[in-house]
């Protein structure tokens, strides 16, 4: 890898990750559109780890309170609403758990063409249009009931199609289910920290098993470039949706699919 493909699938990755705009899809189109070669796991699972640390540091006060609750309620019982809300984001993990153990190698052989990623785009997309349109709840994320974030949770995983979105999906889960914009968001960020972790834990088996020889010096300059776009992008998402919604974000994933059409049909 040359220094200019690290720095725009690093830069990608972070910015994409969090966006509601498939960030697997855009690393996907890299090689497709690109004379680069595919980046290989080993880099993957350095931006993802970029992206774990950035959302974990921007998070790191709720993180704190929602760990220490959650193992005073293991001891006492009794669940403050920040303990509920860290069981609610293990019962959220379950379900995409379960499906990508299950799913994992059919994905990746059969659902990674430009034409059906062009399918998730627009059609996640106007579904995220349509929610962030009708929504009418002002909950924040302590009113989510035990089934909604069931739910929220069954829904990110049709995140494993590429072209859907695992943000973009959580969050049109969550605003159907009443809450407001910022809410949303941020308990989708909450719930990419268990994803994101397993899913890097079972790219490092991969890797093990595959006995390549890792570059350490792009692998680093990965980590620390998609952790600071990442860090960036959840920064300034937050402000951006509170004022102007997801209609932006909609209107892309629109036109990146009616290009992809147009392009590879």
């Amino acid at each position: 890898m040359d220094i200019l493909q690290i720095i725009v699938l690093a830069v990608l990755q972070g910015v994409t990750e969090f966006l509601p705009v498939s960030s697997s899809a855009h690393l996907i189109l890299v090689p497709v559109l690109t004379p680069w070669q595919d980046q290989g796991l080993g880099f993957d699972i350095a931006v993802h780890a970029g992206t774990l640390l950035a959302v974990v540091i921007y998070f790191r006060h709720d993180l704190m309170q929602m760990a220490t609750e959650w193992s005073r309620s293991l001891v006492t019982g009794t669940v403050t609403p920040a303990a509920r809300l860290a069981w609610g984001v293990l019962l959220a993990t379950i379900p995409v758990g379960l499906a990508g153990i299950t799913l994992k190698g059919f994905i990746g052989v059969h659902l990674r063409s430009p034409l059906l990623i062009a399918v998730g785009l627009i059609a996640f997309g106007l579904l995220l249009g349509w929610a962030d349109w009708r929504r009418r709840g002002e909950f924040d994320v302590y009113r989510l009931t035990w089934l909604g974030m069931l739910l929220i949770g069954c829904a990110q995983a049709l995140a494993l199609f590429p072209g859907t979105s695992r943000s973009g999906i959580t969050i049109t889960a969550a605003l159907l289910l009443g809450l407001n914009r910022e809410a949303a968001a941020r308990f989708s960020f909450l719930l990419s920290i268990p994803v994101i972790f397993l899913a890097g834990g079972l790219q490092l088996v991969d890797l093990f098993r595959s006995a390549a020889t890792p570059d350490w010096n792009a692998l680093l300059l990965g980590v620390l470039l998609s952790a600071v776009s990442a860090f960036a992008c959840i920064h300034y998402f937050m402000a951006f949706i509170r004022r102007i919604g997801m209609q932006p974000f909609v209107i892309y994933r629109v036109v990146l699919g009616v290009i992809l059409i147009a392009v590879f049909w």
